[in-house]
């Protein structure tokens, strides 16, 4: 089976320092490209996070600061990865949640302007959530019959992504093979920004998800409250995050002239 595509979709896996997406770098990504005439193109760097990698997480995927030491920092590699991603949708494993979020911080530190207006994503996790209730490994056993082989490693849990994605349109009858309609399968809630710290309600406006103003419309916070604006733009959140808070505070701005 082909996935049917209009245009060409990423699926990519990350390995990072940490679970932290404001905080945490990428010490590895792998990136599956495949294009509406089936063909496919891959590639996967190590790369620097130009900070201390700890034990604990190099006991998972096996990546240390010795293995990384002398590897491109993301900054340098962050050109080469927008080139191959930026005309394609993105997909992966639990993805929407975690490395679609931290790959935006990344390439927003390294100056690349990252915006997904013109992509939509599938979240392969989600549907297997939705349908069986498991893991990654367990759904590559699962779906394809198959041991997941070096789990951990971005190129192995993104070349299995890729194929359960293509056992679950073998499997689900009523799961359409189309981009657009797993991406709306797959979407748990409408964020804003990746984290989910703004989300959009039903009347497809942006409210805080969080907080002393959890619910109410991000426009009429920044209103009757502007200091708000200045305490997120100066606290934890990610950067993504502030650049969409930036960009409601100016629409709000210029609806003013």
């Amino acid at each position: 089976m082909e996935l049917k595509l209009h245009k060409p979709i990423c699926f990519f896996d990350l390995e990072t320092t940490g679970i932290q997406v404001a905080k945490d770098r990428i010490v590895e990504i792998s990136i599956l490209k495949v294009f509406p005439n089936g063909n496919k193109e891959s590639k996967t760097w190590l790369v620097n996070p130009e900070m201390d990698i700890p034990a604990e997480t190099s006991a998972i995927h096996g990546i240390t600061n010795e293995k990384v030491a002398n590897e491109p920092t993301f900054k340098e590699l962050a050109p080469k990865v927008y080139q191959m991603i930026k005309d394609s949708d993105l997909g992966g494993f639990n993805s929407d949640r975690f490395d679609i979020p931290l790959l935006a911080e990344e390439m927003l530190r390294a100056g690349v302007d990252f915006d997904m207006k013109n992509m939509i994503t599938v979240d392969v996790q989600t549907i297997f959530h939705k349908k069986e209730q498991r893991t990654l490994s367990a759904g590559y056993q699962f779906y394809c019959g198959k041991s997941l082989d070096n789990a951990h490693s971005a190129e192995a849990d993104t070349m299995a992504t890729y194929e359960i994605l293509l056992a679950q349109l073998e499997k689900y009858d009523d799961l359409e093979n189309d981009i657009k309609k797993l991406s709306e399968f797959t979407t748990r809630k409408r964020n804003a920004d990746f984290a989910g710290f703004i989300i959009y309600n039903k009347e497809g406006k942006e409210v805080f998800s969080f907080g002393k103003h959890k619910g109410k419309l991000v426009e009429e916070v920044l209103a009757n409250e502007p200091g708000y604006y200045g305490w997120i733009q100066g606290a934890d959140f990610p950067l993504y995050t502030k650049k969409v808070l930036t960009a409601i505070k100016l629409r709000q701005l210029n609806n003013k002239f």
